[in-house]
């Protein structure tokens, strides 16, 4: 793909920085931000950069054009004298001829990578898997003593394979008073499915995949589960995580319960209720070898500081990350998983915000860090490390505003403003405030069973006490209502999101995305210019860590 304002730049003769750097200054807030938006989509999301890859030459191109591009701007290394945080990372890649045996007394099946599963590791080995491993099932796969709840209780997996089921009660149930309800928690992801398991001493655990459940089709697993699986390098190479994380779609998972004498739809039923016991699957047993290339690399977060005019050590920081998937198979030819959407919009939005600090009026009292994060497809890495190890100390950060995937459907100017996590912290006093001087208002996420709280780089601050606000993308259009914008949405979802034809066109409509960019930006000036400390609600979970941090 060519840039249309590359090609024009290149007939000129000019560099590309300088025409971006150098915009007119005529323009309105809300133009420019739009026209910075467009500029470095069409960069980031070239085939040239090969899908952003943590640890690759995509990684080195976009840091670099990011460097850059902060730097034009006028703004200051934010790690010491270095724009960059070192993240240590291992790519484990799975060879795909990796074969999934399901045997029983009366069954013998061999599952292949792609369509009937999906298998990975994050044990940074060579060679890994299960052979011979009792299937147990065990529900959502839930221990929550807070909530009563323990799927693990009575049973021993230590060596097994835990077949789960993704989400949670509350969802499976449409109860309110179970669980969060409809709302995914985080008991609901399927990265805390595999921790519980690993905590309770299995060798592997298979999810169950179903579109509602999980919010996305077969077709996302199974292209962010092939090719490199990312991780941070540990010194013990992760032997205690799972030898064996997977996924099997919902047809398999019927073919296996029959197969052990179990009706699943029945054994499913039974898992959303408080006293559900976990069951044998009748004597099955699964293997797999896992024959893995593994690359150690080093990868980076990027900062930019806009160093604060009265009260430097205290900070602002907008997060958005820079990585998507690379270069992998898929069904559609095209093999560049370019992520436009997904996130060079929310990376664009950094360089738009830095622009609108560094050249609107005073500088913010407050210092304010903008924060390009590596490896959130593999894990929320880059924000999880910037969290054991931060630039600006927690008790020191004032909020976090996380940008991700905000050029969604292209919906153009909404009326709403959709909040991921609505009713958590007092940063939504400030956003309330903000989003009326716009005419719009707040409203809770449209798709809370997604669990989208707990699916970008805000996740890892709020998990240190930070209070982070993460907006996701309103569909109330201006122009053509919410109807239309919720088809708009699920069609992005369903054939687009985490596919390769997440592609930049240059007729996108985002004055929706400026929007919220803007509100981001009035949001960020007054807690800049203010002596506040929001905090997190009552019952939040994040909010003891908050309390702990700024206790003296």
């Amino acid at each position: 793909m060519t840039s249309p304002l590359a090609t024009l730049v290149a007939a000129c003769g000019l560099s590309a920085t300088l025409v971006w750097s150098q915009a007119a200054a005529a323009l309105t807030a809300d133009e420019q931000v739009q026209k910075d938006l467009h500029f470095h989509i069409a960069e980031l999301a070239q085939d040239t950069y090969a899908g952003r890859e943590p640890g690759t030459a995509g990684e080195e191109m976009t840091i670099d054009w990011l460097v850059k591009h902060f730097a034009a701007l006028g703004a200051k290394p934010g790690n010491g004298d270095s724009w960059l945080q070192e993240v240590a990372i291992t790519a484990v890649t799975t060879d795909p001829a990796a074969v999934l045996a399901i045997r029983g007394d009366a069954f013998n099946a061999d599952w292949a990578y792609g369509e009937e599963m999906m298998v990975s590791t994050q044990q940074q080995v060579a060679t890994t898997g299960i052979a011979d491993s009792e299937l147990v099932f065990v529900g959502y796969g839930i221990n929550a003593p807070e909530r009563g709840w323990n799927d693990y209780a009575g049973v021993d997996v230590t060596g097994k394979t835990v077949v789960v089921l993704i989400n949670d009660p509350g969802f499976a149930t449409q109860d309110p008073a179970l669980f969060n309800g409809n709302a995914m928690t985080y008991y609901g992801r399927w990265d805390y499915k595999y921790a519980e398991a690993a905590r309770q001493g299995a060798a592997g655990a298979l999810i169950v995949h179903e579109t509602d459940a999980a919010a996305y089709p077969w077709e996302v697993v199974r292209n962010s589960w092939s090719g490199a699986k990312i991780g941070l390098t540990a010194e013990n190479r992760h032997r205690d995580k799972l030898a064996v994380e997977g996924w099997i779609p919902l047809a398999q998972a019927q073919r296996l319960f029959a197969a052990a004498g179990r009706d699943y739809a029945a054994d499913k039923a039974a898992a959303a209720q408080a006293d559900f016991e976990a069951v044998a699957l009748g004597g099955m047993q699964a293997s797999v070898t896992l024959n893995n290339s593994l690359s150690d690399r080093m990868s980076h977060n990027v900062a930019a500081l806009v160093p604060g005019s009265q009260h430097s050590d205290e900070v602002i920081i907008y997060t958005a990350h820079w990585d998507h998937l690379g270069v992998r198979p898929s069904d559609a030819g095209d093999n560049i998983y370019n992520g436009a959407s997904d996130n060079a919009s929310g990376v664009a939005g950094l360089l738009a915000l830095a622009r609108q600090f560094l050249t609107g009026g005073e500088p913010p009292e407050r210092s304010v860090l903008f924060l390009a994060v590596t490896a959130e497809e593999s894990g929320l890495l880059g924000s999880k490390f910037y969290a054991e190890n931060p630039l600006f100390p927690p008790e020191k950060t004032v909020a976090n505003f996380n940008m991700d995937n905000i050029a969604a459907g292209n919906l153009g100017r909404t009326r709403d403003v959709a909040v991921v996590g609505y009713g958590n912290s007092e940063l939504e006093d400030y956003l309330l405030r903000a989003a009326q001087r716009q005419g719009r208002v707040v409203v809770q996420e449209p798709y809370p069973e997604k669990g989208s709280y707990y699916r970008s780089d805000h996740f890892s601050l709020a998990k240190v006490g930070i209070p982070a606000l993460y907006l996701t993308n309103a569909t109330d259009s201006v122009e053509h209502g919410k109807a239309w914008g919720d088809a708009r949405l699920r069609d992005y979802v369903a054939n687009h999101y985490h596919k390769p034809s997440d592609e930049y066109d240059p007729a996108w409509d985002l004055r929706g995305a400026a929007q919220e960019v803007l509100l981001l930006l009035e949001m960020g000036r007054e807690l800049a210019s203010n002596r506040d400390f929001p905090e997190w609600r009552d019952g939040v979970e994040f909010k003891a860590a908050r309390e702990a941090s700024l206790t003296p």
